[in-house]
């Protein structure tokens, strides 16, 4: 590998080098976003870095000099105003019923600002959901202890939130364009109201989406893949469940499969990203280029070949399948341990890995109960689906001109940066957003804005989590899949 050549550099007021024989801000070469599913922050770090630890499961015992969370505390367990209070979850119990996370639902639940209502949202008991309030249980280290044990050895956030009040679709179109608003639609029942997105559609420019199986949206404006194309930087989302032609022909919709969700792959609703017949690449080496049919879609199963002929792209998105992506009632906090551990600890094996971030978060929360409003920054005033202040179906006074229904902040979810560069057991508490990832990997590349009120113009800085100023900790952490207990340390 070449040595980088670095010098003084400032950005978002914090100083680090420049590598300037890469074209990066930061000694960040490669950016691997890993993209799981409906967590809030309380839900896996609200004990955090206290687990019960009882006997037979793997055990957590946290540094002597581990930061605390904003978490929670015994006072907010007890006066957190609503029905039922945090209760732990047993890694007995991590198959779960899902929780309701639609966007006026979830601005119900915190009530305007006394967070007492969150029984809107909590999986209704019956014959196959049989806990009560089942939104307010939370996972401790013995369950997520992978992800614990992550944030020992590297940073955590406990003050990033999801952009929007809402769904999955919401949280992927964020993700890569901090933009939920299109001009293809003004308006479809309950799923977009006033131009935006506030439902779950399906992707608009994609072979295996049709309107007799689903709700098929075309996204307008730009997206982080239209930034990095016009810089000619490497980039691809990963999806382990996207079906590919088999003979680089169109896809036939028969062969599209039921594993397939166009949610996953928010590239798909854009013309200029979307692979809308499924084309696998045309080689190996051509994986994260624009000259290509694929057009920066792919299955999983492309990423580890490209990396294991040295083409590892500069921007990674990786999508688990269904089973792993950690959302309730189709996988587990369990099953999802498995997928990252398992990816990450390949990572680090990697000749990128001394250049790498890797950064995990999710794209809603669920529902699941977190006990921090979030702070609002962007307003909305449609009275029939904004509900943050109850009865007048208020989210505040926007802006003149400004997009509706898109209140936001949302909820707070887990944000986890590993790096060798990353602060080591480290919680920062800078405020930030699902659109402050997309405007890292514009910084790192000075690709510029989105524009057109995407939140990226306003997403606070990941910064916080790095020190580019101390000698990078390339060592691997490896852990067990299984267990989530450490295999092999850093330290030794």
């Amino acid at each position: 590998m070449n040595r980088l050549l670095l010098a003084p550099y400032l950005i978002a007021g914090v100083a680090f080098a420049q590598s300037v024989s890469t074209g990066t801000s930061t000694p960040i070469q490669h950016v691997v976003v890993i993209f799981d599913e409906n967590i809030s922050f309380d839900h896996y770090f609200g004990g955090y870095p206290r687990a019960l630890n009882p006997e037979g499961q793997p055990a957590f015992n946290p540094a002597a000099n581990t930061p605390e969370v904003n978490g929670l505390t015994p006072v907010f367990q007890i006066k957190n105003g609503n029905s039922a209070q945090p209760f732990r979850l047993d890694r007995s119990q991590e198959i779960t019923c899902d929780n309701d996370n639609h966007y006026a639902d979830e601005q119900k639940a915190y009530s305007a600002g006394l967070l007492n209502q969150f029984q809107i949202t909590s999986a209704t008991p019956s014959s196959t959901c049989t806990i009560a309030a089942l939104n307010m249980g939370y996972y401790d280290g013995n369950t997520v202890t992978a992800l614990w044990n992550y944030a020992q050895h590297y940073a955590l956030s406990d003050n990033f939130f999801d952009t929007e009040f809402g769904t999955t679709v919401m949280g992927h179109q964020n993700l890569i364009s901090g933009q939920t608003h299109t001009t293809s639609v003004t308006s479809i029942s309950g799923k977009v109201a006033n131009g935006s997105v506030i439902g779950n559609v399906e992707a608009g420019v994609d072979d295996c989406v049709t309107t007799a199986n689903g709700t098929p949206v075309v996204m307008t404006g730009q997206n982080v893949g239209d930034l990095l194309n016009a810089q000619n930087i490497s980039w691809g989302w990963f999806y382990a469940d996207f079906p590919q032609s088999t003979n680089d022909q169109p896809i036939p919709f028969a062969s599209c499969g039921s594993a397939y969700n166009s949610h996953y792959d928010p590239f798909q609703y854009y013309k200029s990203t979307s692979n809308p017949h499924h084309l696998p690449p045309t080689s190996i080496s051509a994986i994260g280029t624009s000259a290509d049919q694929a057009n920066h879609q792919y299955a999983l199963t492309d990423f580890w070949n490209a990396v294991n002929a040295g083409n590892f792209p500069s921007v990674v998105f990786l999508k688990a399948t269904s089973a792993q992506t950690g959302h309730p009632a189709n996988s587990s906090p369990l099953q999802e341990q498995e997928f990252l551990v398992d990816t990450i600890n390949q990572l680090m094996q990697t000749p990128e890995w001394p250049t790498m971030a890797i950064l995990i978060t999710y794209d809603d929360s669920d529902g699941w109960y977190d006990h921090v409003m979030p702070p609002i920054v962007n307003q909305s005033n449609d009275a029939a689906n904004d509900a943050l202040l109850g009865s007048s179906g208020m989210c505040g006074t926007p802006a003149s001109g400004a997009y509706l229904d898109r209140c936001g902040y949302g909820s707070r979810l887990p944000l986890l940066v590993i790096s060798p560069y990353a602060r080591q057991n480290y919680v920062s508490h800078a405020l930030t957003d699902t659109t402050s990832i997309l405007r890292f990997i514009e910084d790192n590349w000075t690709l510029g804005r989105i524009g057109d009120q995407s939140f990226d113009a306003m997403a606070g800085s990941v910064l916080d989590s790095f020190d580019f100023t101390s000698a990078p900790r390339t060592t691997p952490l490896l852990l067990n899949p299984t267990t989530g207990q450490v295999v092999k340390s850093p330290k030794k």
